[in-house]
């Protein structure tokens, strides 16, 4: 307040994409009505499943999962034991990762043996622009192990700097379990999702093309530096970038197309259950950053009761739905640099829906795209406006109705 903002969240929003936490509140409230009238409609099926062994129940938070698992394998019958045989990791970075990166913006990877990694299991490649120039070096660091912390994430080992002379080099570390020695390494889809969406992460920081290394590729307000990651997963579903890499690691047989069709449908199931816990947290989070410390609860009752009622001004008091963290175990807004920008994970879904949408209506995996795309955004970093880079990519502000459409709740 010494500094002229109503709030916290009024104050920290100032530096993001958003700019307002009226902004902010009005994407919150506008996805909300959908996500919940979804979540209600899931609650229902659900409850039906649940009562096939238990005939006077309601479904409640901790059924959720373990009804949904039931629902989701009569519905569509696909499961990880069978597609994993279609998704060899040799072949999902190399004709699927590299192959979307080589075709959008005419990068090559050389993978250089001479060169060391921080660990024996790190793959190092050198990548080379479509006109021969050196872009910077890339780290793959896929597999577990007991000294590696979990999940995945991209790092900056190198940020790129023109007035530093430096190109960038970049990790993208992986947890996936090793496979017996002389077995192929098999990954789930959620897997592959997963590399495709480090490697834009990554390529954020290789295609970087600034001054500064304080601007450098990832160098961008929080609610947007997920976005270039997440359009890189449309790659993963593309079906020309599909063909060459979901073949069977055995018998090189494509992965057949039914199963392509089902695993794409599949995608929505569950989203309005997934998007109202999240907007849940999100409310939270923004409820809790609105107020003085003269006006916060205090005990464990009147925290219950604030909640409740930040839920229920929102419409996303959903039977058997709660905020993904509560505010007892919120560690993302509370000890994990988040505070009043837990939303930044939506508000980068509406940018990353908006772009595909504009990818697919301008043909796709086109090398012009890439390039308009790489100008745009990729290369500029935080040395620009991120938000009139994609106005100019766009032609106009982002639109919530590919988002919408994405998941379902349109």
């Amino acid at each position: 307040r010494l500094l002229g903002d109503e709030h916290h969240a009024a104050h920290v929003v100032q530096d993001s994409t958003a700019r307002t936490a009226t902004a902010v509140q009005d994407l919150l409230d506008r996805v909300g009505p959908a996500a919940a009238a979804n979540a209600r409609a899931e609650a229902a099926e659900l409850t039906e499943v649940l009562r096939r062994e238990h005939p006077d129940a309601t479904v409640e938070p901790w059924d959720w999962a373990y009804c949904s698992r039931l629902l989701m394998q009569e519905r569509y019958a696909l499961d990880d034991a069978v597609l994993r045989p279609y998704l060899e990791l040799g072949r999902v970075v190399h004709d699927g990762v590299f192959h979307a990166a080589t075709a959008l913006y005419g990068l090559t990877f050389t993978r250089r043996e001479d060169l060391r990694g921080y660990h024996p299991d790190v793959e190092v490649y050198e990548v080379h622009d479509a006109d021969g120039s050196p872009a910077g070096l890339f780290l793959a660091d896929w597999y577990a192990r007991p000294t590696k912390e979990g999940g995945a994430w991209m790092h900056n080992l190198v940020d790129q700097s023109h007035l530093l002379g430096h190109k960038a080099v970049v990790v993208n570390n992986l947890n996936i379990t090793r496979p017996a020695d002389g077995r192929p390494t098999l990954l789930t889809w959620d897997e592959v999702i997963t590399a495709f969406h480090e490697f834009g992460h990554a390529l954020h920081g290789l295609l970087s093309d600034v001054r500064l290394p304080s601007q450098s590729g990832t160098e961008v307000p929080r609610d947007f530096v997920e976005f270039p990651s997440q359009v890189n997963e449309m790659w993963a579903w593309d079906p020309a970038v599909l063909a060459r890499f979901a073949v069977h690691h055995v018998t090189g047989e494509p992965m057949p197309s039914e199963w392509v069709q089902t695993l794409a449908s599949s995608q929505r199931f569950g989203q309005g259950h997934a998007t109202t816990e999240y907007l849940g947290a999100a409310l939270l989070d923004q409820a809790w950053h609105r107020h003085t410390p003269e006006d916060l609860p205090t005990t464990p009752e009147a925290v219950a009761d604030f909640e409740r009622a930040v839920l229920q001004a929102a419409g996303l008091d959903v039977p058997g739905v709660t905020p993904r963290y509560r505010s007892t175990y919120f560690k993302h807004v509370f000890g994990g640099g988040y505070a009043a920008e837990y939303y930044s994970y939506l508000w980068s879904a509406v940018l990353d829906a908006d772009t595909v949408a504009w990818f697919t209506e301008n043909g796709g995996l086109k090398r012009s795209n890439g390039d308009r795309f790489r100008r745009a955004l990729l290369s500029r970093g935080g040395s620009c406006d991120v938000m009139e880079a994609f106005t100019e990519l766009r032609g106009r502000g982002p639109d919530l109705q590919p988002l919408l459409t994405r998941r379902g709740l349109a």
